[in-house]
């Protein structure tokens, strides 16, 4: 994490971005990192998604989260970034 804690470091980032899912299925995909580094920002300070800041994208983390939640990618992210 940087130095803010919200956002993703390029080491941390090139842990994760080979474990998500490179299929998109329906409606294009934003920029995972921007959008995986608004959903870290919203658990860090608890807030709703809506009132996540506009440089994460559009308060649709529900995009990324489902394909993530998946096949227990959430859980190979946390692994794989808490080994490292």
């Amino acid at each position: 994490m940087t130095r803010r804690g919200y956002e993703l470091a390029d080491h941390e980032w090139s842990i994760i971005l080979p474990l998500l899912p490179n299929e998109p299925r329906g409606v294009p995909r934003v920029d995972d990192r921007r959008v995986l580094n608004g959903i870290i920002w919203g658990f860090r300070t608890g807030s709703p998604w809506a009132e996540v800041p506009e440089r994460y994208g559009p308060p649709t983390p529900a995009t990324i989260a489902s394909c993530v939640g998946e096949g227990g990618v959430w859980d190979r992210l946390l692994e794989a970034v808490s080994e490292a």
